[in-house]
């Protein structure tokens, strides 16, 4: 099959009426350029020059060659401009994976900013709380918590300092009171958060360093994290989610943050994608635009006083 760089010369060959002459412009030796030649036409079966020591003129079959190696040549370098139009635009199709609670009450704002700022962009959400495959399903990137549950994907950190609150309403607090320490929690209606069959009812705290970790119950556990949120906003119960979930709700005081001098587990917020070559442009000036958004959400609550101390 005829590479790209020997249709390239011998378009220019052609152009210039001279081997030599189209090496000296490519700057290349006149030998390599008439190997290329001699390539293309031991791949077409023909010759595309007639070849003298004063001249070369195409064959028959070299215009009609050269007519179609134009148009791709063409083709391709159109394609190179549109990729790279599309880059410096940020226009085309992003399809993203959201969490659910993140997704709804936080993200789908800033997205609508960044579609703003970026009116060329589509995109396509996903917003659920199963991990996207990035590899089979229609996502480009999924905007996941936690750890990386695949060491073949490319995790790029957006909110790498984030940690779960412990919190309740105002209502549920003025009925039962507020835990003192976590491990008063075996005393009050915790609303889990499961992920298939397993339920996350063992919540981890980390004071002064050291990891600790207690056994919580309650009546309602779902596999929505906005579903726990509302649950709480509600006064049902005491929840253990992530700051970026609620830190809204924390800074209007629709829920308050419990026991303050106890870090709570660091859950790390990333952009998940399939390998490094889907780390294009595009994907960096949206990481940038989320990770300056999430770090002033955080830098309020802690402003506010409102987050739990961070030492471990």
């Amino acid at each position: 099959m005829q590479t790209l760089r020997d249709l390239e010369i011998f378009q220019l060959a052609a152009d210039l009426g001279s081997l030599s002459s189209a090496a000296r412009r490519l700057n290349m030796t006149p030998a390599a350029v008439s190997m290329a030649i001699k390539r293309l036409e031991a791949e077409l079966g023909v010759a595309v020059f007639l070849r003298s020591t004063r001249s070369l003129r195409l064959t028959t079959e070299g215009r009609i060659y050269l007519d179609h190696c134009r148009q791709a040549l063409q083709l391709l370098a159109d394609g190179r401009e549109a990729a790279l139009t599309g880059i410096r635009a940020l226009r085309g199709l992003l399809q993203l994976s959201l969490p659910s609670d993140l997704g709804r009450n936080v993200v789908l704002p800033w997205l609508d900013q960044f579609q703003e700022q970026h009116p060329e962009l589509q995109l396509r959400l996903l917003v659920t709380d199963r991990l996207a495959d990035v590899y089979r399903q229609p996502v480009d990137l999924a905007l996941r918590y936690g750890t990386l549950p695949d060491s073949s994907l490319v995790a790029l950190p957006v909110a790498s300092d984030n940690r779960r609150v412990l919190c309740a309403a105002p209502t549920y607090i003025a009925r039962h009171g507020q835990p003192a320490t976590p491990a008063a929690l075996v005393a009050h209606n915790c609303l889990t958060y499961q992920h298939g069959d397993v339920v996350y009812d063992r919540w981890r705290f980390f004071p002064q360093g050291r990891e600790v970790s207690f056994q919580v119950t309650g009546n309602r556990s779902t596999d929505d994290g906005d579903a726990v949120r509302r649950w709480a906003l509600d006064g049902q119960g005491i929840a253990y989610k992530s700051a970026l979930d609620v830190a809204e709700d924390l800074l209007a005081g629709r829920l308050v943050a419990l026991c303050p001098d106890w870090a709570g587990e660091p859950v790390p917020l990333n952009l998940l994608c399939a390998g490094r070559r889907q780390v294009s442009p595009l994907v960096q000036t949206l990481r940038q635009f989320l990770t300056e958004r999430c770090a002033d959400v955080l830098s309020r609550l802690s402003t506010a006083g409102l987050l739990p101390a961070r030492r471990g």
